[in-house]
This record gives structure tokens, C-alpha cells and sequence, in this order.
């Protein structure tokens, strides 16, 4: 098997999943957000914007798009600001 057919059977594998975790409804940088902010949570589930903005999947996302898609987490309910924390954090919400 090619290398190329590996990964193609791992994207493959990947849009299963997102399927079944009701992740599709996402565009592609909310989805690499939301998955950086689940890798990055510190404390239960809670992440802040500045190490969310440089995490690997979304380095490459200009500063308006990825506010815009924040705020889209927020609205459909995959991140939630996090008022104990303060201006910032956000809890990662686990998808239903």
C-alpha cells in the first residue's frame, strides 16, 4: 500500500468519525479549533485564546477568521466562555 493510500484511508477513517461525533456541521477551521482546543485544555476542559491561536492547527489561520470562527463554537455550543476564568477562556464542550 502506497503512502497516499495510507493517508487516504486514514481521512477516510477521520470523516467517519466526524460524522459519528456530529462534527461535520463545522467548517474546516472550526473543526482544527475546536480539535486545538481540546488538545490544549489545561484545567478541566478550559483553554484561552493565546495558546489556542498558536497551536499547530490553526497557525496558519488569519486572526479575523479564527475569531469568527470562535465565536461560531461559542454559538453552536462546542466551546462556552469560561466566566470564572475570565476574557479569554473557553471550556470545551464535548459533542452530543
Amino acid at each position: 500500500m502506497s503512502e497516499i493510500s495510507k493517508l487516504t484511508e486514514l481521512r477516510k477513517l477521520m470523516l467517519e468519525m466526524e460524522h459519528s461525533l456530529g462534527l461535520l456541521d463545522l467548517s474546516s477551521v472550526e473543526r482544527d479549533i475546536y480539535y486545538a482546543a481540546t488538545d490544549l485544555t489545561d484545567t478541566p476542559f478550559s483553554v484561552n485564546t493565546a495558546r489556542l491561536f498558536e497551536h499547530a492547527l490553526v497557525a496558519e489561520v488569519s486572526r479575523p477568521t479564527f475569531f469568527r470562527a470562535l465565536k461560531t463554537l461559542v454559538f453552536k455550543g462546542y466551546l462556552t466562555q469560561c466566566s470564572a476564568a475570565g476574557r479569554g477562556w473557553y471550556v470545551v464542550e464535548l459533542p452530543k
